[in-house]
């Protein structure tokens, strides 16, 4: 099992990874437009529009990015949720046999688990099942 604490860090790492590429791929894109556009000196319709279609490109790229890191974060949640269900599953049935238990089977399992030994059981072991001895279906 992961820690707990590295999760938190990596996706944090991942988001500023993502941010600073995403940052640096629209300057650049938007430095070559603007060169372009300097050494042409018009603002003519096309330029704009080859503009706005490279700024499309960019904003299409940071979002496929950031679905892919969401999709990501769900996936660890998820596996956090079914971790904690199983988890809060076992607390519910271990308070239950503490609640139903004895004290002298309290007292029993706690010697148990201070000397490290198995616990003993107090039923009588099953009567074994012999094939053909019963009537058949």
């Amino acid at each position: 099992m992961k820690s707990q604490w590295c999760r938190p860090v990596v996706m944090d790492l991942g988001v500023h990874q993502l941010i600073h590429f995403s940052i640096s791929f629209l300057s650049s894109l938007l430095e070559t437009e603007n060169t372009s556009v300097r050494l042409d000196n018009s603002s003519s319709g096309a330029s704009v529009v080859a503009m706005d279609n490279k700024i499309e490109q960019a904003m299409d790229l940071v979002k496929s990015h950031l679905m892919y890191v969401v999709r990501e974060e769900v996936e660890t949640l998820k596996e956090q949720i079914k971790e904690l269900i199983e988890k809060n599953s076992l607390e519910q049935e271990n308070n239950l046999l503490k609640t139903l238990a004895s004290p002298e089977q309290l007292a029993q399992f706690q010697a148990q688990l201070q000397t490290g030994s198995r616990p003993v059981t107090t039923q009588p072991p099953a009567q074994p099942v012999f094939q053909g001895s019963g009537p058949t279906a």
